[in-house]
């Protein structure tokens, strides 16, 4: 559930230096042909259900400097960190309108006098609202602090505003499976020298408020943190598994989930659904706050009147506005229960945001519970189980692999699809796994005005030898287990009890042709194996050629035996394919493809080979180009390809999307001619190179692809 509305989402257009980043980044960890899928498998380490280790932490510095580093040269240097990366300017805080206020950006001996770190140890009262709409990471933060040892890593404590003191501070962020280390200094707008955002109840502790400028440069700027669900915060800080319970259907045993999940030490949160953005923020009657995100801080049973009452402690983030019903701090209940239960639970009564209800009252209300488990364990099963973890990382891109929900089902089957081999552990025919679809940096995004997009996912029994299975599968099979809703969240996450065997998953976007990057992680009680798509396979073999041709290529080129003449002429005799003839680049294509003796001609036997595979190429793209337009869909070119012999994995295909297709999604016959060409060269080539060698020439793929070989 997303806590505020934002602007509708805004159609992603590639430009010239996107694609060529996407082109980048593909290449820098991905060899086309090595037998790999799109995604990589990986052993993952931050939840506990593994085998412990430390992850590594990566530095998010422009300069890759590490925090250490930084503050030991900044003391050499006798200054205060300013951070280049993040600077004090306008930008850093809003990018959509206008500041309303004159922000000072101020550090922290500029405030007050003897400012501190952490004050008292750091808790949940240390977490005040100010003028932003972030309560979802104030909620968060807020169930953080209950966590002592998962708190120390994302707000390393050995920091303060003495020793050693440089104007630098750090704190930890986990991002799709990554360990960051975020610095930032210690500048803070500030108006009338109080802070805007953020802040302690105690003016001269600073942690909160430097933990909420880390996670806005994570995330681009200030803004960026307006609107969200905790349960994002909440993975961020632990890495750990999401799951979601509403309130009116949850199991009859929701308290004993709770209750065991803040054993575990899962952090939780909970929130009232709006109906429209008219209702956000606005105060019932009873005190609480709708479409607002709360920490769930604490679950006891009490004696009261000789019978037993099952309580829930809520905190508002605000750090105030509260629960006026039964409960409540000065409601008549306290009064009929034991002193010492009452001191116990009662630690303090004032208007501190904090609160209890009896639990039939928080589910009557509250429509959302958000838990952020740090181990896959069920909070349902009273037995521990081991875990192993798979991560798949892809795209959805215009044309190729953004095919949308199985509303479309044109274009579902292009979707990315990954193979599972889930086993059966413990002989009763079931495998436990839980699947979370995460769309990236979308927050970062949205200072070019995109936004989450709409996200779900489909499993589906994986039928033997099928590499990418084609639109009449998805036709006629339908899903042995799929997500409850498409959602525009960053996560969706779902746990199934699936029967032992080999499964397909696709997750997707809504709508077609919507951009983003995502993340799948995969917890299973045994390793779920990852089945890759096998080495592409070679082309096919020619066959040979009718007796004609000879006459034909005599006829036509004469005793020059050029190709552009040739091909061309022939061409343009059929009517089938509407096109404007072949390109220069095309016919050296050719000449480089079929050119066995480097004349720079094509030789009768040379073409005969060549003519063969056109006439087939021809067929493929006839069959796509069912208007007769001399054009055909990008997404079809997978199914073109394969026939062709050419199994293409889905980032060579975004690629090959991203280098030929035009703005609605197609390609003409003379790029067509030229993608295959060039692949059917790739192929050639590749099979010259040692597998050893293989992954030492990546920049020869782009050549290929990209230039004219």
């Amino acid at each position: 559930m997303v806590i505020r509305q934002h602007p509708p989402i805004k159609h992603r257009s590639i430009s010239t230096a996107p694609a060529l980043c996407f082109l980048a980044r593909s290449l820098s960890d991905f060899c086309p042909f090595s037998g790999r899928s799109l995604a990589q498998t990986k052993n993952m380490s931050t939840l506990s259900g593994g085998p412990a280790k430390t992850p590594l932490v990566e530095s998010t510095q422009a300069d890759g400097r590490s925090y250490e580093e930084i503050r030991q040269d900044c003391l050499r240097r006798k200054v205060l960190f300013q951070d280049p990366d993040f600077p004090a300017v306008d930008s850093s805080l809003f990018y959509s309108e206008s500041i309303p206020v004159n922000f000072m950006w101020k550090r922290p001996g500029e405030i007050c006098e003897d400012p501190k770190f952490i004050l008292g140890g750091a808790d949940r009262t240390d977490i005040c609202q100010g003028q932003l709409g972030d309560c979802w990471l104030l909620a968060a933060i807020a169930s953080l602090t209950l966590q002592k040892d998962i708190l120390a890593r994302v707000v390393p404590p050995d920091q303060d505003f003495e020793h050693g003191y440089a104007g630098i501070f750090h704190f930890q962020f986990w991002q799709h499976n990554k360990w960051l280390d975020v610095v930032v200094d210690d500048r803070l707008p500030t108006v009338r020298n109080k802070l805007v955002f953020l802040h302690s109840l105690d003016n001269n502790e600073f942690w909160s408020a430097l933990l909420e400028k880390a996670y806005a440069k994570l995330n681009g700027s200030y803004e960026a943190l307006k609107g969200g669900s905790t349960l994002e915060a909440m993975e961020d800080f632990t890495g750990g598994v999401a799951e979601v319970y509403e309130t009116k259907t949850a199991p009859s045993n929701l308290f004993q989930i709770l209750r065991k999940a803040l054993d575990r030490g899962s952090m939780m949160g909970c929130s009232i659904d709006i109906s429209s953005s008219a209702e956000s923020e606005a105060q019932t009657p009873t005190g609480l706050v709708k479409g607002h995100a709360y920490s769930i801080t604490g679950l006891e049973e009490v004696n009261y009147r000789g019978q037993t009452v099952r309580l829930i402690r809520v905190r508002n983030p605000w750090g105030q506005v509260e629960w006026n019903g039964k409960w409540s701090d000065d409601s008549r209940e306290w009064t009929l229960i034991d002193k010492a239960e009452k001191a116990r639970l009662m630690q303090n009564s004032l208007d501190d945001g904090e609160f209890w209800m009896e639990f039939e009252d928080f589910k009557a209300n509250y429509d959302r519970v958000e838990i952020c488990n740090l181990s896959p364990d069920a909070l349902t099963d009273d037995t521990s189980k081991a875990w192993e973890t798979n991560l798949f990382e892809g795209s959805w891109i215009r044309g190729t692999t953004a095919g949308g929900c199985r509303n479309f089902i044109d274009t579902f089957w292009t979707n990315p699809q990954f193979k599972l081999a889930l086993e059966d552990v413990d002989g009763d025919n079931k495998s436990s796994v839980i699947i979370a679809l995460m769309q990236k940096n979308r927050r970062k995004l949205r200072k070019e005005g995109l936004d989450l997009e709409t996200i779900g996912f489909a499993v589906y029994d994986a039928p033997k030898g099928e590499d990418h299975l084609s639109k009449d599968f998805f036709r006629y099979n339908p899903s042995k287990a799929r997500s409850r809703t498409y959602i525009n969240t960053r996560e969706v996450s779902e746990r199934f009890e699936l029967a032992p065997g080999k499964y397909l998953l696709v997750p997707t976007t809504f709508q077609p042709n919507k951009e983003a990057d995502f993340l799948v992680r995969i917890f299973s009680e045994a390793k779920a194996g990852s089945v890759y798509p096998p080495k592409p396979s070679p082309p096919s073999q020619e066959t040979d050629e009718e007796k004609f041709l000879r006459k034909l290529f005599l006829q036509v080129s004469g005793s020059v035996r050029a190709i552009s003449p040739f091909v061309q002429s022939v061409l343009f005799t059929g009517k089938e394919i509407q096109f404007e003839g072949l390109s220069l680049s095309t016919c050296h294509s050719i000449i480089n493809l079929m050119d066995s003796d480097n004349s720079g001609l094509l030789e009768f036997q040379e073409f005969k080979i060549f003519w063969d595979k056109l006439k087939k190429w021809m067929m493929l793209f006839l069959s796509h180009d069912t208007d007769r337009s001399g054009r055909m869909s990008t997404f079809e070119l997978r199914l073109a390809l394969r026939a062709a012999g050419m199994n293409l994995n889905n980032k060579v295909l975004q690629l090959i999307g991203l280098r030929f297709g035009d703005d609605n999604f197609e390609i003409d016959f003379d790029d067509y001619l030229t993608c295959i060409v060039r692949l059917e060269n790739m192929f050639r080539e590749w099979t010259f190179f040692p597998v050893l060698l293989i992954h030492m020439n990546m920049a020869r793929f782009f050549i290929f692809l990209t230039m004219n070989v």
